[in-house]
């Protein structure tokens, strides 16, 4: 139930999966927790009323928040048009030891923000401003080019499917300022790299290009025509996209943590505010919440907001789908539509179950420990449903018979579709492949994408899993009888996962890798340490000529290798780390990667053919083979995850 995945793991909103430490133990504390104060699993249902919802609350949130090291919560349950209760747990600002106060604590609701922008899209779709199926670049003062010919549209964005890569630079800083939204889209421009409406990749990028045509076609800013359209008919007083906050909410803003237990850090400043700048409170979400469940009331008619909450595209059948700009979430048998938010310190989600006229909101001021915001809210989400609106999803699942055969053709290495592939990025989806093996019972064996303790998967339908102890289900796309596709339930609406190709298949290609490197750095080190040892045994020192053309090249250059991998590894440490990348260092490595892995690919190359067509031993002509093989994989890692591109955008 994340609301994106990154590269390497996923991209929750804008923060980096290395933002998160996933750590088991972290998972087994909230699960342990959630074991003993969570709804019991079982099929009697109980009403949902105040008394209820607040005793369950107050007996779960609280101690969940401690063991999880979060500082603060706001919890809302929304029900027939009315606030059944809105909860404050935990710290705003801890040290001013300032409560949570519901009404108004201000808490960044991350990507839950674009539910305001889809609103907006649709308002203006009513009045026939925009047309949800037409080249969006009828709206814009810059081109989007097509991809083979062919133009994204609205739906495309609104249900991810608009095909552009993943694009990280300037996204999200903790200082500065943001530049005027215009200005952005056209800067952040990323390449297409899917056909539209095939392939839900989540888009920060084209949510914020929403935003702009709304600017655009209303011809007030974008920030101005939410408060204007949509805040002020909600009555929404402390909520706002502005970056930084209007200094009437600002005393209002819950500090973000990392963990309730190290020092807040500031205010999170995102260049593509319709993707994800909104501060919100409890109350004011509320109100959201309980205009969409009225079918838009207020804020446009029954029949668009129809249109925004029915499931519009699903990647993967059997799972779940995009509405335009919700995602549905099935539980039990119940459709609840739905987003969820996650910026590196904010984390929550919002679900709404329009069968029921319920809504339920949790947003938090920190990250937590390990896994720990992201196991709290799944948790609360499967627990309220299971409490209130159990079924029959939870007996135990029937295993088919092919269970062990399709098992093993799901096993392999995928790429994560929301990714970046044309840039340097690219290196984390070596990096960061989702290997499928088989466990001990030969079922399918999955890394736990969103954090928790190991899922066992009982195949209940062809190619359908189910979590035998949970509610996830994973399902799967076959062609000419191969698993090509794959995505569970939580992300699905917007992620899935592609098998990598073999030239791209980490499984061989990073053994591989790592044994070449090896080499290239015995070479490097052989060269210093070779002069170390004549200086110590007071040999002669070779003079140039008397070493091989081939063999200083060879020198020369694996040292080159191990300084651009080294500039590299650098580069994405700091990235991690919110640190701004100059555009000269990218350059230097992307010009001296070349130079480095082509020319020792060349320099082995030669020494090998010297060595087998002279009368050297067979160690040394072994060794030349080995050599030229090291740099050749090394070269074609660099060429396949675009180490060798040319460029400063990412």
């Amino acid at each position: 139930m994340l609301d994106p995945l990154e590269p390497a793991r996923f991209r929750a909103g804008f923060a980096r999966s290395s933002e998160r430490g996933r750590r088991f133990h972290g998972a087994v504390w909230s699960l342990a927790l959630c074991l003993l104060t969570g709804a019991s699993h079982g099929t009697e249902s109980r009403a949902l009323t105040q008394v209820d919802a607040e005793a369950w609350l107050d007996g779960f949130l609280p101690s969940a928040l401690a063991r999880s090291d979060i500082a603060g919560a706001v919890v809302v349950v929304v029900k027939d048009g009315q606030v059944l209760t809105q909860r404050g747990y935990g710290y705003a600002d801890i040290a001013a030891r300032t409560r949570v106060d519901p009404a108004t604590t201000l808490f960044r609701v991350g990507s839950t923000s674009k539910l305001f922008t889809w609103t907006a899209v649709m308002q203006l779709v009513e009045k026939g401003k925009i047309d949800l199926d037409v080249d969006v670049n009828r709206y814009l003062d810059f081109t989007i080019p097509p991809y083979r010919g062919q133009p994204i549209t609205m739906r495309n964005i609104m249900t991810h499917t608009a095909g552009f890569e993943e694009v990280v630079k300037g996204g999200i800083t903790f200082a500065g300022h943001v530049d005027p939204l215009g200005d952005v889209v056209k800067r952040m421009l990323p390449t297409r790299v899917y056909a539209p409406g095939t392939t839900p990749a989540y888009s920060n990028y084209a949510t914020a290009v929403a935003g702009y045509i709304v600017e655009r076609v209303s011809g007030v800013p974008f920030d101005t025509y939410i408060e204007r359209e949509i805040f002020l008919p909600l009555g929404m007083t402390h909520s706002s996209f502005r970056q930084p906050l209007p200094e009437s909410l600002a005393p209002f803003m819950a500090k973000g943590y990392p963990k309730a237990s190290v020092d807040p850090k500031p205010f999170e400043l995102i260049s593509v505010p319709p993707a994800g700048s909104l501060s919100m409170s409890g109350a004011d979400a509320a109100k959201f919440m309980i205009a969409q469940l009225n079918l838009g009331a207020g804020l446009m008619s029954p029949a668009s907001a129809r249109v925004m909450q029915t499931p519009a595209y699903g990647a993967i059948p059997a799972l779940n789908r995009m509405a335009l700009g919700f995602y549905e979430q099935r539980i039990n048998g119940l459709t609840s539509i739905a987003h969820g938010g996650d910026l590196i310190n904010f984390h929550g989600y919002l679900w709404l179950f329009p069968e029921k006229n319920v809504g339920l909101l949790v947003e938090m001021n920190s990250a937590g420990e390990g896994d720990g915001a992201f196991l709290l809210r799944r948790m609360l989400f499967e627990q309220f449903s299971d409490r209130y609106f159990p079924g029959e999803e939870l007996d135990a699942p029937v295993e088919l018979h092919t269970a062990q055969e399709h098992a093993r053709m799901l096993v392999g290495s995928y790429i994560n579709s929301r990714a970046s592939l044309t840039n340097f990025l690219d290196v984390e989806n070596f990096l960061g492949q989702v290997k499928i093996g088989l466990d001990a019972e030969g079922r399918p064996l999955v890394p736990e994408l969103l954090g928790g303790p190991p899922r066992k998967w009982i195949e209940t339908a062809p190619f359908l899993w189910r979590d035998a102890l949970g509610h996830a289900r994973l399902g799967a796309i076959v062609e000419k009888g191969r698993v090509v596709r794959w995505s569970i339930d939580e992300v699905s609406p917007f992620m899935v996962f592609d098998r990598a190709p073999w030239t791209r298949d980490s499984a061989w290609l990073m053994p591989a890798f790592v044994m070449g490197l090896a080499v290239i750095l015995m070479v490097a080190l052989a060269w210093p340490v070779g002069a170390i040892a004549r200086r110590y045994y007071a040999v002669p020192a070779l003079r140039g000529s008397d070493v091989p053309a081939p063999r200083r090249l060879l020198r020369i250059f694996a040292w080159l290798v191990i300084t651009v991998i080294g500039g590299w590894v650098l580069v994405f440490l700091s990235l991690g780390e919110l640190v701004k990348i100059p555009d000269w260092m990218l350059w230097v490595l992307e010009i001296g990667g070349m130079l480095a892995f082509v020319g020792l690919t060349g320099a082995t190359l030669w020494n090998a053919k010297s060595s087998l067509q002279e009368n050297r031993g067979w160690v040394a002509k072994s060794l030349s083979v080995i050599l030229f093989a090291a740099a050749l994989v090394t070269l074609m890692v660099a060429v396949n995850f675009h180490l060798l591109s040319v460029g400063a955008r990412y």
